[in-house]
């Protein structure tokens, strides 16, 4: 497993437990510190996931505005935490990694393994169904190609 797949799945696992236990404050850090030694280990560099766990913090409501736009026939009060969660660290990276480090195709392509490998194959299409809208509408945006 890669160094920056599992990052993102104790990224995952922080978020999770944020959103879980509805969003106090600082209280990710004391999550992540955890996750870091009950399965980061082999992690080479946890500042990959810290960045990512601060990035979904610090911008959650354009996220989920993101989210809720491009999850079209689903409330998003209906889509459940673990689905939120993978999207909340894809639409990250899409909007605010630099796309030398995380290309968008990759945050899109790791955001389905999650889903297939922590939920099912119907989520994985349900999120794969909204990063193509998040990404055909951050293109309009960028002028990218």
């Amino acid at each position: 497993m890669s160094s920056r797949h599992l990052g993102r799945i104790i990224a995952l696992q922080t978020l999770y437990e944020w959103s879980f236990w509805d969003y106090p404050k600082d209280k990710w850090k004391d999550f992540f510190e955890k996750n870091l030694k009950e399965f980061g280990q082999e992690l080479e560099n946890y500042d990959f996931s810290k960045k990512i766990i601060e990035g979904v913090v610090n911008n959650l409501e354009f996220i989920d505005n993101i989210i809720k736009q491009s999850s079209k026939n689903w409330p998003f009060e209906h889509i459940p935490l673990m689905e939120k969660n993978i999207l909340r660290i894809a639409i990250y990276e899409i909007y605010f990694q630099n796309k030398d480090e995380v290309p968008v195709k990759v945050a899109i392509n790791e955001a389905i393994e999650l889903a297939k490998n922590f939920i099912t194959e119907a989520s994985a299409k349900f999120i794969n169904g909204v990063l193509g809208t998040v990404y055909e509408n951050y293109q309009k945006i960028n002028n990218d190609k």
